[in-house]
């Protein structure tokens, strides 16, 4: 591999940091001050999306993880728009990818088939990749409501128009009543 792109992609694994830093801008809105960063989001929807193409029976559930990972590379530069800046903003997230991944020869065009993948859903990994994405907020907005902000349940109910598997219907059926919080229970010794 020649140096340059050995250093190119360098620069591109210390620009990924920068999704550490992003916050999930939406929760804002709601109240919230500390909103999870873009990574945190990234790493449960990568963690759903397998859960989810294994649940479809999806032949590559690590190719659907995989896409997750990078779904939101973009935001390392655009950082993250909320639904309600965005109607008045319109970033290029495609250029900000393809300028990240230019650098890094056949690593880059895959890392962006991989992103092309997730945003135009246009293959069945593309589709359950979406839904982890969708479900992934759902779950977030989930505890929000369980912690008092009534009003993220928009956001469930949206994610609910917007889900195409079988799957993560399934999913967002059982986690619009369920407690955030009770996975613990029981699992503390005395």
């Amino acid at each position: 591999m020649p140096n340059n792109i050995t250093q190119n992609i360098t620069n591109f694994c210390f620009e990924l940091d920068q999704l550490t830093r992003v916050m999930h801008s939406g929760s804002t809105l709601l109240g919230d001050k500390t909103p999870k960063s873009v990574a945190e989001h990234s790493l449960r929807a990568a963690q759903i999306a397998f859960i989810i193409a294994k649940m479809e029976n999806y032949k590559n559930p690590h190719e659907v993880c995989t896409m997750l990972v990078f779904h939101d590379i973009g935001e390392c530069r655009i950082g993250d728009i909320h639904k309600v800046a965005n109607r008045y903003l319109e970033a290029d997230e495609r250029r900000a990818v393809e300028e990240q991944t230019k650098p890094l020869d056949t690593i880059g065009e895959e890392i962006l088939k991989l992103w092309e993948g997730t945003e135009y859903q246009q293959t069945e990994a593309g589709i359950i990749a979406k839904d982890a994405d969708y479900l992934e907020a759902a779950f977030n907005a989930r505890s929000y409501v369980v912690r008092g902000f009534v009003k993220a349940q928009d956001w469930i109910d949206n994610v609910e128009k917007r889900l195409k598997t079988t799957s993560a219907k399934a999913c967002l059926k059982q986690l619009n009543n369920a407690d955030p919080y009770a996975w613990w229970e029981g699992l503390k010794k005395f």
